[in-house]
């Protein structure tokens, strides 16, 4: 049984109905723009130390002040493993697990070898997206699997946030991994649609995928 992608866990984690539009279409390419914004993931200790209005010119989803901020008290956080944050032992790591395979943004020498995982989008005012946490879970078990030995948290970074969330692998996580795993795995033909979801709203396939979502006037019965 061939290896499932870190990408295609997220997801179906995300929408299977998605991710089955995403196969059919073939590769997708990661923009420009997202290779810009991953990026200063990799800058952390340059940027601490740039002129607030020199990082005005940043992609930065907030302003050079709150990002400031957040990164000022994710380095505080995370005093211990900030080191390897900003300066990660590998980096875009090709990492083959027993099931899945995919990219590890920073591999982080914690004693083991611990995965962080950037994203360019905004994050939920607490913990992680559901579909992100997948995929850190799924980098976690590659690199255990890789290198013989127990990876049980994760990190998730926001850089145009500045914010830094840790990730434990505790039973729920690796259940939703699971989850998507056998989504994945039971793909074929196109999955039910998602009904009055916020999910469908932003997705690319929406009007092709013809969900229909009801109106807040119309949720509230009027």
């Amino acid at each position: 049984m061939s290896k499932i992608a870190f990408s295609d866990l997220s997801t179906a984690a995300y929408c299977p109905r998605k991710l089955y539009y995403r196969r059919r279409d073939g590769d997708f390419e990661v923009p420009e723009e997202v290779a810009e914004r991953r990026e200063l993931a990799f800058r952390y200790e340059e940027l601490l130390a740039t002129p607030r209005d020199a990082l005005a010119d940043l992609p930065l989803a907030v302003g050079p002040a709150e990002f400031r901020a957040n990164l000022d008290r994710a380095r505080s956080r995370f005093a211990d493993e900030w080191d390897a944050i900003r300066d990660p032992s590998e980096r875009e790591r090709l990492t083959e697990g027993k099931d899945c395979r995919g990219i590890v943004h920073k591999v982080l020498d914690l004693g083991v070898p611990t995965p962080a995982m950037v994203f360019t989008g905004d994050p939920p005012e607490e913990g992680v997206w559901e579909s992100q946490s997948v995929r850190a879970v799924a980098a976690a078990k590659a690199l255990s699997w890789e290198f013989e030995t127990p990876v049980e948290r994760a990190f998730v970074e926001y850089p145009t946030h500045g914010e830094i969330r840790e990730l434990r692998l505790h039973a729920r996580r690796k259940a939703s991994y699971r989850t998507a795993m056998e989504a994945v795995r039971a793909l074929d033909g196109p999955p039910p649609r998602l009904t009055n979801d916020a999910k469908c709203k932003p997705c690319e396939y929406r009007t092709e995928c013809g969900v229909k979502t009801r109106s807040l006037k119309s949720l509230l019965g009027f």
